[in-house]
């Protein structure tokens, strides 16, 4: 009984099983039907949406600004050379890198004593002719009183012989008398003659004596003028730069010693291309004098000044492209000779132009507009100015439509869009607040540091920042700048 029970029960639960297996297969065989039928069913195709940002063409007037780079260069510059060879016998004080002197002023002394000897001969030969000028002088004075006292004694015997005849006519005097007499006045001129002759010496002697003083004047005044070519002086005031040479030092004639930088009158010197240039002129051809802003980034301070073009260059260099022009710095607070600065040039401004992202206008210059059922269509537009991330077009045929702002591949024209207006513009043209980092005193003192040991910032700029970085929060735009140039 027992055999046949287990038995029973072994054979329902086979059966049980297999029954289990047969539903299962046919449950899955039935969703197997179930999704092929939903397969063969046409769904019908729902169109896609894209959302894309627009901005709105309104016309407006634009000043487009030229971007270019330049380097600061001082409008006077001067080389201190030695005039004289010998040795540096005095300088003044602060006659060093860096130092700053007044226009005027004595900057070097050469040991003048080879000069000094000169002058003194040369004084002594002047004394000499005019000496010789004064001899000169009495003897030609001296020459004229014998030659009146010579003319006195020719009267006198032409008197007595005048006196001779007289007596021979009427038969009183002889003839032997009369031969004395005329024998007489004969000596007394032959004594003129000889007076005359010299006075002429003594005239030539005093012209020669004339021209030797002259000519030791001229000497003199070169000896002084050696002399003072011992003393070099400033030209105007300014900063001293390249000094090659210590007290004691031997120089030779024409030897640059220095240079003197006036870093109150700057200018940038840059360059444009040819059709930059062309945008710069007015209409007769002549270069506009055009604002400029020359700005200079030092360790996350931005040095800016303004100022103005003044000029160009006369060629274009061998090997150069482009025009090289010159803006005169208004004021230059910051800035020494030698920057390399930014430049940003104010062209003449635009009418009826618009202001759109550079990823609004394909290689084609087209862009695409939201027409009707917000579909996007294809229109032509005309690029006037590309500014960095930005290009102006002009607004003919697109006033107060809506352009796309980003263009992608998936972009075209017929395709729906969802058009995202920008947020109003009051928010939009606030400007972002700089993020502020709390530093802790460790690194705090790490960029103080830094800053205070940099030799190449201003003075003016590594004030700033140490300013900045004494606050309890800084900008996190000056700490990344900075530990950039640390190397951290």
């Amino acid at each position: 009984m027992r055999f046949l029970r287990r038995s029973l029960v072994g054979i329902f639960l086979l059966s049980l099983t297999v029954a289990i297996l047969a539903w299962a297969g046919n449950t899955f065989y039935t969703a197997l039907q179930t999704r092929w039928e939903k397969e063969d069913r046409v769904r019908p195709v729902r169109e896609r949406i894209f959302a894309v940002n627009v901005v709105e063409i309104r016309p407006q007037k634009i000043v487009p600004v030229l971007a270019s780079f330049g380097e600061v260069r001082s409008r006077r510059t001067l080389d201190l050379r030695a005039t004289a060879g010998g040795t540096i016998v005095e300088l003044a004080q602060g006659f060093e890198e860096g130092g700053e002197v007044a226009a005027g002023q004595l900057l070097a002394r050469i040991d003048p004593q080879d000069a000094l000897s000169a002058l003194d001969v040369i004084r002594t030969d002047l004394q000499e002719a005019e000496a010789e000028l004064r001899d000169a002088k009495r003897s030609l004075e001296l020459g004229t009183d014998e030659l009146a006292s010579s003319e006195e004694q020719v009267r006198l015997r032409d008197k007595a012989l005048a006196r001779q005849r007289n007596l021979q006519s009427r038969g009183v005097g002889t003839d032997a008398a009369v031969e004395t007499a005329e024998l007489a006045v004969s000596t007394a001129r032959q004594a003129v003659l000889a007076r005359r002759q010299s006075i002429a010496n003594s005239q030539a002697r005093v012209d020669q004596a004339v021209t030797s003083l002259s000519r030791i004047r001229i000497n003199l005044a070169e000896a002084e003028r050696a002399l003072a070519e011992t003393e070099i002086y400033a030209g105007f005031s300014g900063t001293l730069s390249e000094v090659t040479v210590v007290e004691g030092g031997l120089v030779t004639n024409n030897e640059r010693i220095a240079r003197i930088v006036d870093a109150s009158n700057l200018e940038v010197a840059f360059r444009v291309s040819t059709p930059q240039y062309a945008r710069l002129l007015d209409q007769s051809g002549q270069l506009i004098r055009a604002d400029v802003r020359i700005s200079l980034d030092i360790l996350g301070v931005d040095l800016g000044t303004s100022g103005e073009i003044t000029r160009e260059s006369a060629a274009v260099g061998e090997g150069q492209t482009g025009r090289l022009l010159f803006a005169r710095l208004k004021e230059a607070k910051g800035f020494r000779p030698g920057d390399f600065v930014t430049v940003a040039i104010q062209e003449p401004p635009l009418d009826q132009v618009a202001l759109l992202p550079a990823t609004a206008v394909d290689a084609g210059s087209t862009v695409l507009v939201v027409g009707q059922e917000d579909r996007l269509e294809v229109a032509n537009t005309t690029i006037l100015r590309r500014q960095g991330d930005d290009v102006i077009v002009s607004s003919d045929g697109l006033v107060g439509r809506k352009i796309v702002a980003e263009r992608s591949p998936l972009l075209g024209a017929g395709i729906k869009v969802r058009p995202i207006l920008p947020a109003d513009s009051k928010n939009s043209s606030e400007p972002d607040a700089p993020e502020m980092v709390t530093l802790t005193e460790e690194r705090r003192l790490k960029l103080v540091a830094f800053v205070e040991g940099n030799k190449f910032m201003p003075d003016e700029a590594k004030e700033r920042v140490l300013g900045q970085l004494k606050k309890e929060k800084v900008p996190a735009k000056i700490i990344a700048r900075i530990e950039s140039r640390m190397g951290g």
